[in-house]
């Protein structure tokens, strides 16, 4: 273990003079306020395989020499027992310093930049991940105003949401919907089906269900089929799929249902297949709620990145408590948004995705929806992210 010890005029200089002389494995064992600043002890593990050396810059030891190798005793692999020990120790101690830091430099950000610290809680409290807080962050960090930059910030998000603004609908062809389980993909897809006839008429819509597991689901699209007259079709196979296709072939539009995965399961791999008959003219649209918690949205996306969405619909964001989470996912995933439904209005409640009122919505149910952010969860969150943010 190398051990140095650090006075500067404050927190954030000390810091950067730990980060230049041990680098960012470093751990701080102390820190005192002393006359004109602060001090410093930092450590970093220079553990050898076979050999430890404790250098302490405040008192001079002397080094005790190495017994040679042919005078080792017969107990080498006591010392390597006790060599791993000492890494687990280390490893342990560089954790919990790295959480005091972390409160450290949380700390000195609230004190020499607190709008910066302010807008950094937003952030998160919207739901957005550390990294893209941070990011953010940096980008509106001459504002000096709270309440300004956060409104940038916010601008600077609606950029990073991709939109597609080409509308499917009006292209035709066929469309699948792919999703979890309970997003709302039947009823999705009516409200598609129901807006694309209104314009172009009846005669040029259809429907196919690959969902042979829900009967619910297939009767309710046999509903929707007959109250707008256009046919339905239940296939469970790609050779099916493909006699059902060329049955429709005359139609404009044919939107394609798909059965729901709550997780991985062993039937999306049939569910695949069964789409990939529909060849190159297939543009598949991912279905997310709204309401869906972050951690289940990263596993959609996981579990159905073998589709190549096209983008996807954002659904019952009338229900949502919280948004920004989910637009972080979509951005982290390189996802655009075609779609948006706040309602079961068929067709009323589907409008074409805008990134701005999806950003401002967010903001508004952060607003009707207060998060109380822990400062310890903020501080190990964002505490090693921001050290140069108004530096």
């Amino acid at each position: 273990m190398k051990i140095k010890r650090f006075v500067a005029q404050d927190m954030r200089q000390a810091l950067r003079m730990v980060r230049e002389a041990l680098g960012e494995d470093a751990v701080i064992l102390s820190n005192k306020t002393v006359d004109g600043g602060v001090e410093l002890t930092a450590a970093i593990d220079l553990v050898a395989e076979e050999s430890t050396e404790t250098i302490d810059r405040r008192i001079n030891e002397p080094r005790r020499p190495q017994r040679p190798a042919t005078q080792r005793s017969g107990h080498d692999s006591v010392s390597v027992d006790a060599l791993e020990e000492m890494r687990r120790e280390m490893q342990t101690m560089r954790r919990w310093m790295q959480a005091e830091i972390s409160n450290m430099s949380w700390y000195d950000l609230g004190q020499r930049a607190p709008h910066s610290q302010e807008l950094l809680g937003r952030l998160m409290a919207l739901g957005l991940s550390a990294e893209l807080a941070r990011q953010l962050a940096e980008q509106v960090s001459d504002i000096g105003d709270v309440e300004q930059a956060w409104k940038r910030a916010l601008y600077t998000l609606a950029g990073e949401l991709r939109i597609d603004d080409s509308d499917p609908l009006e292209q035709g062809g066929v469309i699948a919907l792919v999703g979890p389980t309970g997003v709302g993909k039947t009823t999705t897809i009516a409200k598609m089906a129901a807006r694309f006839a209104l314009r172009h008429g009846h005669r040029n819509v259809a429907f196919i269900t690959t969902d042979g597991f829900r009967i619910g689901a297939r009767d309710q699209l046999q509903t929707y089929g007959r109250i707008l007259n256009v046919p339905v079709r239940s296939v469970s196979n790609a050779d099916e799929m493909d006699e059902a296709l060329n049955a429709v072939g005359d139609r404009r539009l044919v939107l394609i249902d798909t059965a729901g995965m709550a997780a991985a399961h062993e039937r999306i791999a049939d569910q695949y297949e069964t789409l990939a008959a529909a060849g190159s003219s297939l543009t598949t649209l991912l279905t997310l709620s709204a309401t869906t918690e972050s951690a289940a949205v990263q596993r959609a996306l996981r579990l159905f990145d073998g589709f190549h969405a096209r983008a996807c619909v954002l659904t019952k964001l009338d229900e949502a408590a919280s948004l920004g989470g989910l637009l972080a996912a979509l951005i982290q995933a390189d996802l655009s948004v075609a779609f948006c439904t706040d309602g079961q209005r068929v067709p009323e409640d589907l409008q074409a995705a805008r990134a701005h009122p999806l950003v401002n919505r967010a903001a508004e149910l952060l607003a009707e929806n207060p998060v109380d952010s822990d400062p310890a969860y903020l501080a190990m969150a964002l505490g090693g992210t921001h050290a140069h943010l108004n530096a």
